[in-house]
C-alpha cells in the first residue's frame, strides 16, 4: 500500500507541489513556476539515478510544462488548473475498457461477482469523467481558492466515498452469492 502512494506522490508531484506553493504563498505565478521547475528536476534526477519513470509521469511532465507555460505567458491561472481534468479524463478513458477492474480484485470477489465488478469499473469511469468536468468548472471561474478545495477534498473525498460504498457493496453481494450457493 505504501508504494502504491509513493507511485501516486510521484505521478502527480506538480500538482501537489503547485497546490502547496500556492496554497503558502497566495502567487499563481510563482506556484507554476516551482511546479514546472519540480516537474524537470523530478526527471533530470529519476534519470541519473537510472530510476524508470512511468508514462504518467512523462504525460504530467507535458502537461504542466504546457499549461503551465500558457499560465506563465498569459499570466491566466485558467491553463495549469485544467491540468488534474486531463488527467481525470484520461484515466476515465481507461477504465472504460470492459473488465479492467477485475485484476485487482481478489480471487473471491473476481470470480463470484464478476459482473457486478465490471459494473463498477464503468461506475470508477464515470466518476473520473465527472470529476473532470467539475475541474474544468473550477477552472474556468479562476477562483484559485475554490479549485485548491475541490481538487484537495471534492475529488479525493468522492473517490474515497466511491471506494468505501465499493468494499461495502462487494462484501454483500460476495456473502449473498455465497450463501445462495450453498442453500
Amino acid at each position: 500500500m505504501k508504494d502504491v502512494f509513493a507511485k501516486l506522490a510521484t505521478d502527480f508531484l506538480s500538482t501537489i507541489v503547485f497546490l502547496a506553493v500556492y496554497l503558502a504563498t497566495d502567487n499563481v505565478l510563482l506556484a507554476t513556476g516551482v511546479a514546472i521547475a519540480s516537474s524537470v528536476a523530478q526527471v533530470i534526477y529519476a534519470h541519473v539515478k537510472g530510476q524508470p519513470l512511468g508514462f504518467m509521469t512523462y504525460a504530467s511532465l507535458g502537461l504542466v510544462i504546457v499549461l503551465g507555460g500558457a499560465t506563465l505567458l498569459t499570466s491566466d491561472p485558467r491553463f495549469v488548473l485544467a491540468k488534474p481534468a486531463i488527467a481525470h479524463f484520461a484515466i476515465g478513458g481507461i477504465m472504460l475498457r470492459r473488465g479492467w477492474m477485475l485484476r485487482y480484485m481478489p480471487p473471491l470477489v473476481a470470480e463470484t461477482i464478476p459482473e457486478y465488478v465490471t459494473f463498477a469499473g464503468y461506475a470508477w469511469a464515470a466518476l473520473m469523467f465527472a470529476l473532470g468536468a467539475g475541474t474544468i468548472a473550477i477552472a474556468a471561474t479562476g477562483d484559485l481558492k475554490l479549485w485548491a478545495l475541490y481538487v484537495s477534498v471534492v475529488a479525493i473525498g468522492a473517490k474515497v466515498a466511491a471506494f468505501a460504498v465499493q468494499y461495502v457493496a462487494f462484501r454483500i453481494l460476495v456473502t449473498n452469492r455465497i450463501r445462495a450457493a450453498r442453500a
